[in-house]
């Protein structure tokens, strides 16, 4: 009986004893110091969604994320300037029901509607200091302007002295000892969303300058930090959504009166299937001309208008709608030198790269958490918001894991990360 029962338990003991051992996760700081954690930026850093800053968003901030998780390694506080509603200003997208110029109804981004808190247009300086430095609308050299709180009312709400005071030395007001930094993205993005109509590209020579002078001043008392690059905008659903050739023609009267109202113009004819879309174009003869392969429509584009109104084949698309060809050179250009500096600097200064560049372009085939797909499709894809620019919770997830993974792996800590799929994606009615 008693090797009967021996028997029975040797097996017992030797499953026991070739069970692997797991090394419990010790978080740690590592080689920094995140007692005082600020973050630096625009309206990605600010927490900007569905084309407004309001409260959930700015709750689900790339930042706020990330302090979280920065509480398991000696961060205390994290403050965020934080709108009293989700109305923001006033121009938050929701999903909703939408009827178009022939009476289809859609489901769309649509305005949410309602009255902003009137406290959301007030100075809350007084509940600072703030850690997230998030500026919607900021350039690079805005960060460094006395006085942008006159011309930028996000920043002009939380702002110390919005005559006076700039977004750079309000962080430096807080002694930081760790710091993110994610800027640039506004110096390319108000040329491209304005179809190249509207403000220039800042030059990369002057990106540099400007960008030399808010490390400098970050670093100077020995904070240590991480940066990140920009996207490509091929990566973003406002560049992506609408194919240049999506004017489908099934009807052969509808080409025939087409080709013969254009016949003057022997550069622009239409066929069955697929065409582009006829654009405005200054430089072309008669002053118009159909999209080419590669060429860029943009998420801003009225639809009604070519539902109803005849723009793309009547009437040509205005220039403010597309990004020609030369456009996205240039686009592409600034991207690759802004990416180039931004590395630069942070391999001089010692700095932790998130590579926000790389990830979005691998979104855009598709990424995985927690057994989940995210992709870069508009409203579909999980990662960006309703306004196809700005990130969804999820998306902001994904950044402030990408963050802790470079900071992680550039100063030796082990920062726990977060579970993307526990953060809402689009909110459907």
């Amino acid at each position: 009986m008693k090797i009967r029962t021996l028997l029975l338990i040797l097996p017992a003991l030797l499953l026991w004893a070739c069970e692997p051992e797991i090394d419990q996760f010790e978080p740690s700081a590592g080689e920094a110091d995140f007692s005082v954690f600020v973050s630096v930026g625009n309206s990605l850093t600010a927490g900007f969604a569905d084309g407004e800053l309001y409260r959930y968003s700015q709750e689900n901030s790339f930042p706020n994320i990330m302090a979280r998780q920065l509480g398991y390694v000696g961060n205390e506080i994290f403050r965020q300037p934080l709108m009293k509603d989700d109305l923001g200003f006033g121009n938050r997208l929701v999903l909703g029901m939408a009827e178009d110029c022939q009476g289809n109804e859609s489901l769309g981004p649509v305005p949410a509607g309602g009255t902003p808190d009137p406290g959301n247009f007030e100075s809350i300086a007084e509940d600072g200091p703030f850690h997230n430095l998030g500026v919607p609308g900021a350039k690079t050299s805005h960060l460094l302007a006395a006085g942008y709180g006159v011309l930028n009312p996000y920043y002009g709400r939380f702002a110390t002295n919005p005559s006076t005071s700039s977004v750079i030395g309000q962080t430096m007001a807080l002694d930081p000892s760790f710091f993110t930094l994610w800027i640039g993205n506004n110096d390319i993005l108000g040329f491209a969303m304005g179809g190249g109509e509207g403000e220039p590209i800042t030059p990369p020579e002057d990106f540099q300058n400007y960008y030399g002078l808010l490390l400098s001043q970050l670093t100077a008392n020995g904070a240590r930090g991480a940066v990140a690059n920009i996207p490509d905008i091929a990566s973003i659903p406002f560049f992506n959504t609408f194919p240049y050739n999506a004017l489908v023609l099934t009807s052969q009267p509808l080409i025939d009166m087409l080709n013969e109202a254009y016949n003057e113009l022997d550069h622009i004819s239409f066929s069955f299937g697929p065409n582009g879309f006829v654009v405005s174009d200054p430089g072309a003869p008669g002053g118009m001309r159909q999209l080419v392969a590669g060429e860029k429509l943009l998420l801003s584009l009225p639809m009604d208008k070519i539902r109803c109104e005849g723009w793309g084949s009547q009437a040509p698309i205005p220039a403010e709608y597309y990004l020609s060809l030369g456009q996205l050179s240039q686009i592409e250009d600034a991207v690759e030198s802004y990416n180039a500096i931004i590395a630069q600097y942070a391999k001089d200064l010692d700095l932790a790269l998130a590579d926000a560049n790389t990830m979005l372009k691998n979104a855009k085939t598709g990424i995985y958490f927690d057994g989940l797909e995210f992709n870069t499709a508009f409203v579909t894809g999980g990662v960006f918001s309703l306004d196809g620019v700005h990130l969804s919770p999820r998306g902001n997830a994904i950044v402030a894991n990408l963050f802790l993974e470079a900071i992680n792996e550039q100063y030796n800590a082990s920062i726990p990360l977060v579970s993307v799929t526990k953060f809402d994606g689009i909110i459907f009615p």
